[in-house]
């Protein structure tokens, strides 16, 4: 397994992991005030959170090669920035890394 997949597997898992949050956040019914996500970085030892909007997060899973960073978290080799505020970046990824954020993607 090259970089780029090792790299791109990561962010699929913490995709997961706010897949789970979501849902919770859901089922609790606590989504009015955002939801507080793990960014979907690449470096498997980030802890870093991101507060986003249900609407903000929807848009993000629109897509299976979106993902949610914190900003400066940003890879421009394997993905490109599709917009960004002062709490998150929205990201799009690329090549190899894209392929693999579409075969796994949560919601297919």
């Amino acid at each position: 397994m090259d970089r780029t997949e090792r790299l791109a597997i990561n962010e699929s898992l913490f995709r997961e992991t706010n897949e789970r949050l979501a849902e919770t956040s859901a089922e609790w019914g606590v989504t009015a005030g955002g939801l507080d996500l793990v960014c979907e970085c690449a470096d498997i030892d980030c802890a870093e959170r991101i507060d986003v909007g249900p609407d903000e997060y929807e848009r993000a899973r629109s897509e299976p090669t979106l993902f949610l960073l914190t900003p400066g978290h940003e890879q421009p080799e394997s993905e490109e920035i599709v917009a960004a505020n002062d709490r998150f970046v929205l990201v799009r990824k690329k090549g190899e890394a894209g392929e693999v954020a579409d075969e796994t993607d949560p919601r297919r």
